[in-house]
């Protein structure tokens, strides 16, 4: 009777072990990252009446008979479950989401506790603490590499009140743009515009021809809207400076007693000869005969090019190309009396009369221009060729001051490349130097080669005439290079800005290779980057393969000079792809433009603001527009959470059976990730906690219960005596 008695206070005992945990449960049910503790119930040692016994023959066998002696609290399971995140206004508040235990010490490291509540703040010192005072664990910023490292042992997180960062001076800068290779540009400026790094409008250096170094190939220029020329092998122009005269007879005679005929023929460019005869009747004065030769020519001058004038003061007869007409002939070959002395004799004439021809010579009227992809120039010769716009000025200007125009040439005749891009013929008010100019200038037309129509109009607008003695001067249309440029601000050893600006220009083409562009880095003085003058720019090349990717680029970096008290020789890279790939620079029929450009130096700042990252690294955000991490958080996870012991204040402690902490960062190797500004609620839930009280309550009732009735047994029971 007295173990009804016995099992009923177990009960209640254990009950009431069962209320006070939960009980616990709801005190805590708006406690920071609390978790929940269940009791667990098991029953006591029982009292066997008889032990079980094997069946024999046929009797059956037979289970033990056993009284229970009660229950008891056996152990208490505490339930790390998530518990629901709440936003907070507070940027270093942080939970946790998933498994994981912020680390903390009270002793500056040399003992660890564990918590899940993430309210934390900074001290008067700069320590990262809990509410009760304890630093918060993790990894700080080494200073050397400007990086948190994570794999070294952790450490108390202090950021010092009034942080500053000092400045940076900038090691790289990375540049991803497109560089436009279509026919069609939007943006191109002079093909002679070289900007300097003050950002005035400077002509490209000059080479012993007088010509701009890296003027760039005419075969990739553009007109005044952009429009590519996209010049061919042999196209070209025709260019012609004055009429070509030749006297063809010094004194033409009358006939005599019988009549006369009077024969020459013209010999073309393209190899076919034109007669031209007169018949001379017998009787006619010189002045006749003159004026008849000049008739007969005159009506060839369609076919020939050629003209002629009879001045019947002195009875000569001139020749004349005009070079208004180059698609029949350019030039005037004469031979002497008919003879072929000169090589391609072109002109022979047969003066029964008995006039001579005056002695043989050779004119050039226009001359013949034609493109060379493969830079094989020549400014000699009728036949000239050009690749660069300084091959083509030094070639017009040579013919400008051909030695057939003067003993010894006119140098006073120059052409130039302007700042606009222009060719610009001018004539010198020196009456020695000059003489009267006919400038006509046509496309080269024949069997194999078209007309360039945008090369020739733009070079067409220098036809013109430019009189003696005038200083008059003549204007091809402006010729144009794809250009296109970016800029960023670089930092010196001091944190001084300096804005470094690289200006691109397309300088050749190659169908097999790819285009080639030519390239200016330029910085304002008093700042170098170069050792030669001008000493704030340097010049370099980029070229694309002819799928549009990278081919190669120099220089690969610069070595800046503030000049201002920095440090000099600053090493910047140029970072803008590598090789083959297309994550840098690129090449293709697209608009001309920058998609990213930065580098990686600052100015000195002051700390105005730290967040926290999902990765648990406190980001600090400066004055000057940078941020970095400062630290980074350390969490640590055991093997068994439930083997943790509380020591209140929201606080665990490690114990044989939980297993030694394995520490890292958020968010790797099964430990939850962090959230900013948020903290962690009591994973409590109220509904199953009031639940659960009305469940304990009803089993202390019941065990209360069985007491009393074992009382009123044992009152029956001493009744007996009675």
């Amino acid at each position: 009777m007295l173990k009804s008695l016995f099992s009923g206070v177990s009960g209640l005992q254990s009950h009431q072990v069962a209320m006070d945990v939960e009980s616990n449960n709801i005190a805590n049910v708006n406690t920071i990252g609390f978790k929940y503790s269940r009791a667990n119930f098991s029953d006591l040692l029982a009292q066997t009446k008889a032990i079980a016994t094997a069946p024999q023959g046929e009797l059956g066998g037979k289970n033990p008979v056993q009284v229970g002696l009660g229950s008891t609290v056996s152990s208490m399971t505490r339930i790390f479950s998530q518990g629901s995140v709440q936003n907070s206004d507070k940027n270093t508040d942080v939970a946790i989401q998933g498994d994981g235990f912020y680390i903390i010490s009270p002793d500056g490291g040399n003992t660890y506790k564990y918590t899940r509540s993430g309210d934390f703040k900074f001290d008067a010192q700069g320590n990262f603490v809990d509410n009760n005072g304890f630093i918060v664990q993790g990894w700080l910023r080494d200073e050397d590499t400007g990086l948190v490292d994570s794999t070294a042992p952790i450490t108390n997180i202090n950021i010092p009140p009034g942080l500053t960062t000092p400045a940076k001076a900038t090691e790289q800068v990375v540049l991803k743009a497109n560089l436009n290779s279509g026919t069609e540009v939007e943006h191109f400026s002079p093909a002679y515009e070289i900007p300097s790094g003050s950002g005035t409008v400077q002509p490209a250096a000059i080479d012993s021809n007088g010509n701009p170094v890296n003027s760039g190939d005419l075969g990739v220029m553009f007109n005044g809207t952009g429009e590519a020329f996209s010049l061919q092998d042999g196209q070209g122009i025709w260019a012609s400076f004055i009429d070509s005269t030749h006297q063809l007879m010094a004194a033409v005679p009358g006939t005599g007693g019988a009549a006369e005929t009077f024969s020459v023929d013209f010999t073309l460019d393209d190899g076919t000869t034109q007669n031209v005869t007169v018949n001379l009747p017998l009787g006619n004065s010189s002045a006749q005969n003159g004026a008849l030769i000049e008739a007969a020519i005159k009506a060839q001058t369609a076919i020939t090019g050629v003209d002629a004038i009879y001045d019947s003061g002195t009875g000569a007869l001139d020749l004349i190309n005009k070079n208004n007409d180059t698609s029949v002939s350019h030039n005037i070959y004469v031979a002497d009396n008919g003879s072929t002395g000169v090589a391609a004799a072109a002109i022979t004439g047969t003066p029964a009369f008995g006039a001579a021809l005056v002695a043989g010579d050779t004119h050039h009227t226009a001359f013949r221009y034609a493109y060379n992809s493969t830079g094989g120039s020549s400014a000699s010769g009728a036949d000239k060729t050009f690749q660069t716009m300084a091959d083509l000025r030094y070639a017009l200007e040579e013919q400008a001051q051909d030695q057939d125009y003067g003993a010894g040439g006119l140098a006073g005749v120059t052409v130039e490349v302007d700042d606009l891009g222009r060719f610009v013929i001018k004539n010198p008010t020196n009456t020695a130097d000059d003489y009267d100019m006919s400038l006509n200038i046509t496309a080269i037309t024949d069997g194999t080669t078209t007309n360039n129509v945008r090369f020739t109009d733009a070079i067409d607008s220098l036809s013109s005439v430019l009189s003696a003695g005038t200083g008059g001067t003549t204007f091809s249309e402006s010729i144009n290079a794809a250009t296109h440029s970016s800029s960023i601000d670089v930092f010196d050893s001091l944190g001084s800005k300096h804005t470094l600006r690289m200006e691109f220009r397309k300088t050749a083409l190659n169908p097999n290779t790819g285009s080639t562009w030519d390239m200016v880095i330029s910085v304002p003085s008093p700042a170098t980057i170069d050792t030669v003058f001008p000493y704030n720019e340097k010049t370099g090349v980029v070229r694309f393969n002819n799928d549009g990717s990278l081919s190669s680029y120099s220089p690969p970096n610069i070595s800046f000079s503030g000049n201002n008290g920095s440090a000099p020789n600053q090493q910047v890279s140029l970072s803008f792809g590598n090789a083959g790939t297309f994550a840098g620079m690129t090449s293709y029929d697209d608009e001309s433009t920058t998609s990213g450009i930065s580098q990686d130096g600052y100015t000195g700042g002051d700390l105005v603001g730290i967040r926290i990252d999902q990765s648990g690294t406190l980001v600090g955000s400066f004055s000057n527009g940078r941020s970095f991490g400062l630290a980074q958080i350390g969490m640590a996870k055991f093997t068994n959470n439930e083997g943790l012991s509380t020591e209140g204040g929201n606080v665990f402690i490690q114990t044989a059976n939980s297993g030694e902490p394995i520490i890292g960062t958020a968010a790797t190797a099964g430990r939850g990730f962090i959230q900013a500004a948020a903290l962690e609620a009591s994973n409590v839930d109220l509904s199953r906690s009031l639940t659960q009280l009305i469940i304990i309550q009803r089993g202390f009732q019941a065990n209360g219960k069985t007491i009393t009735t074992s009382d009123q047994l044992l009152q029956t029971l001493i009744g007996l005596k009675q």
